[in-house]
């Protein structure tokens, strides 16, 4: 049994039938569930996670006027509730993890992590949310809520980003997953310096990660919990799996050349969806499989997104980003970049709001 499971078993057993019983008036008014902090909340806790902070649990969520008026007595039936269930003991919490269970306030608890009593409204307000808070205050599960309060907060922020918010963090991914990957890992990797190559690596990986949820409107938890919660996207799960392998791969030796081409073919998985969702207008060469792979049937560099055509072992155009990786056609016009960073511009176009529209494309 797992910890969300475990928490909704001890709410219905022992915490709905004491608290309906000594707060007959007020428990319709409830919330009751387990979100917030921990990776029970996530559904991500194993046998490893019960060494601290893991136990029975659930949350209570009051209005602020029914918080102030009988927080403290709902909070004092909570502490009476069993010890254990079903041999499993209740949780008790260290210093650094008080607050995550009992009674809390509505309007406190969002505004802890969104910064806002009700979430974010403006565009401004939904800018300065970190990911990871918005995943957190949007995770776990609700048990009772007749009221609908809690849950109403709850729905707006699952709805996810402004769709002008969500492609101006794509736009800053693709422009870290270029930077990082596609042009610096390189460069550390032929300069053997394999302390820098692996730091932009891991810069690679955090923003290709993050990609992979922005593209399944989904937001990232906490970094700990980022390749996990990206392996049960419904988008791009090969992409998942080749950002676990890449971070196995050594920056030396043939390693160093492996994770150069591994890099390519996850940032053209990456423009094959962005290409899908409509967040690209690239011209009809540039195809989308029915694997997810973007692939170029036309052009004359010999650069297909995963390939070596240099000679060097390097991906095509590697050498000469970021001024150089634009595919042609036999003409000579330009016609697909498979550089990301090229792509930030395309990305941007299609924001409605001008001051985000024309605002700089490596920042949120």
């Amino acid at each position: 049994m797992n910890g969300l499971e475990l928490a909704k078993k001890y709410f219905e057993e022992a915490g709905a039938p004491a608290l309906q019983e000594a707060f007959p008036d007020l428990f319709p008014r409830m919330a009751v569930g387990l979100a917030g902090e921990g990776s029970e909340c996530f559904g991500f806790d194993d046998e490893i996670s019960r060494d601290h902070d893991w136990g029975a649990a659930f949350c209570i969520w009051l209005d602020q006027e029914d918080y102030e008026k009988y927080g403290a007595a709902v909070q004092k039936v909570y502490n009476s509730l069993p010890a254990e269930i079903e041999g499993y003991p209740r949780r008790v919490s260290s210093s650094t993890a008080q607050g995550r269970d009992g009674v809390l306030c509505i309007q406190d608890w969002y505004r802890k992590y969104t910064g806002c009593p009700a979430g974010p409204q403006t565009l401004a307000e939904w800018r300065r949310v970190p990911e990871a808070f918005l995943a957190t205050a949007t995770n776990g599960e609700v048990f009772h809520d007749p009221s609908g309060r809690f849950s109403a907060i709850r729905e707006h922020l699952l709805s996810y980003y402004p769709e002008d918010i969500r492609i101006k963090k794509i736009a800053a991914r693709a422009a870290a997953m270029a930077q990082a990957g596609q042009y610096n890992f390189g460069r550390c990797v032929q300069r053997r310096e394999y302390l820098a190559a692996e730091l932009a690596k891991v810069e690679f990986l955090k923003a290709a990660l993050s990609m992979v949820h922005l593209l399944n409107k989904k937001y990232a938890p906490f970094y700990k919990w980022m390749a996990r919660s990206a392996k049960q996207m419904e988008k791009l799960p090969r992409a998942a799996s080749m950002l676990e392998q890449l971070s196995l791969l050594q920056p030396a030796g043939d390693d160093g050349i492996a994770a150069v081409n591994l890099i390519e073919r996850i940032c053209a998985l990456v423009t094959g969806e962005l290409k899908r969702q409509g967040l690209l207008e690239l011209q009809d060469h540039a195809q989308v499989t029915p694997e997810g792979d973007l692939q170029l049937t036309s052009g004359t560099s010999g650069q297909n997104g995963t390939g070596d055509a240099s000679g060097t072992g390097m991906p095509a155009g590697s050498e000469a980003r970021p001024g150089n990786a634009t595919e042609t056609s036999g003409t000579g016009e330009p016609e697909y970049s498979s550089f990301l960073l090229d792509l930030c511009p395309l990305i941007m176009q299609q924001i409605e709001d001008p001051y985000l529209r024309n605002s700089n494309f490596m920042q949120e």
